[in-house]
């Protein structure tokens, strides 16, 4: 029987989809269909046959109508998951589709099976700023590329108390009842003035500001020197087909452990790290876990920070301007130990820290960052 081109490559974007509970791959929980931020996942069931039958039906009868060269260009984005570089997906927005009782979009369709099978609403849904259609709003076309989404990450309130981290562990060592010093729990007091000093020999050198600076750790070693970031968005990856920015692989790292070397294998693609209007956005690229702390996604109020777990596929805003003024308070342990650098926001590879993990402290997980920003 004579097959086209065209129904080839519909029968490979059928295979790529995004698996469901009871696929085998979906319950690893590689590729963030879970929840966010709290610990909290949300799992789907695996469809029926018949829904099944449904959504393979109206799937290929939609990708039929795309053009073969839009056809390749999803099929790239959604076989390397995101890793290869893929432009905008440009199709109508108003097409909606019905799988059962419930209506989509064109977008929101292709989003749920090559991305989230349990997405819901596209209120769940941030567009990352690479894509064409960041910024606009209802336009004719829309970018249907799903790895130019990612899925927001939205803060629980309350939050469990197994998450929190002491305010007291900031205190400086000398003061009264303080508890371990920065040195243990990689804060930013013993790490600061090496960045500083990196960072303004480059503007002396003559190169442009630097809204930020980035320091790759191991435990309690610094590896390499901080990296400087001019560019509003940067890749930090430990392998991917087409990165540009900051690779961690090519890092000359002396550290034997086998558990930061299998860790540092699973980074893969890693984050995105993006300054955008409101503050700045970590999107997780991996195919596992990352764990964040920042003052700014924390209650003012609040005498503890928080460690927020983040899926795979997720984006969380890690640093908020506003809020970061207002936290610029002199009892704020936090602050005023960084007398010079300002803020920073600390991210741990696949293992977290905190009372609920056997790492109390981030200077224990393997591989972890600390982004230090450029205040003045």
């Amino acid at each position: 029987m004579f097959r086209t081109k065209r129904s080839g490559l519909v029968r490979r974007l059928w295979r790529s989809r995004a698996p469901v509970e009871g696929d085998g791959e979906a319950d690893r929980g590689t590729h963030g269909s879970g929840g966010c931020c709290m610990g909290k996942t949300t799992k789907v069931a695996k469809s029926n046959a018949g829904s099944e039958a449904e959504l393979k039906a109206l799937t290929h009868s939609i990708l039929k109508k795309i053009k073969e060269k839009q056809l390749e260009l999803l099929l790239q984005a959604v076989e390397s998951k995101g890793g290869a570089r893929s432009p905008c997906l440009l199709l109508p927005s108003k097409v909606d589709a019905k799988v059962g009782q419930q209506s989509y979009s064109l977008p929101m369709l292709l989003y749920k099976v090559f991305r989230w099978p349990d997405l819901r609403h596209s209120s769940e849904l941030k567009r990352l700023s690479c894509c064409e259609s960041y910024g606009k709003v209802n336009p004719e076309l829309v970018c249907c590329n799903p790895h130019h989404m990612s899925r927001l990450c939205e803060l629980e309130s309350p939050p469990p108390p197994y998450s929190r981290y002491p305010m007291d562990y900031l205190k400086p060592p000398d003061s009264p009842d303080s508890g371990p010093s920065s040195s243990e729990t990689g804060g930013t007091t013993y790490s600061a003035p090496v960045g500083l000093s990196d960072s303004l020999a480059l503007q002396e050198s003559g190169e442009r500001a630097h809204w930020c600076v980035v320091a790759y750790w191991e435990e309690k070693t610094r590896v390499g020197r901080l990296y400087s970031v001019q560019e509003s968005s940067l890749d930090i990856f430990y392998d991917l087909p087409q990165g540009n920015g900051f690779c961690l692989g090519q890092l000359c790292s002396e550290n034997k452990s086998q558990l930061v070397q299998m860790v540092r294998a699973k980074i893969g693609y890693g984050i995105q790290l993006t300054r955008e209007p409101d503050g700045v956005w970590v999107y997780n690229r991996s195919c596992y876990p990352i764990f964040i702390k920042s003052a700014t996604l924390d209650n003012p109020d609040s005498r503890t920070l928080l460690v927020h777990k983040v899926f795979p596929g997720f984006s969380i805003k890690a640093f908020d301007y506003d809020k970061a003024g207002n936290l610029q308070r002199p009892n704020d342990h936090e602050f005023t130990q960084q007398p010079r650098t300002g803020f920073t926001v600390q991210i741990s590879f696949v293992k977290g820290w905190g009372q609920c993990y056997t790492r109390q402290f981030i200077s224990s997980c393997p591989c972890w960052l600390e982004v230090i920003f450029n205040t003045r």
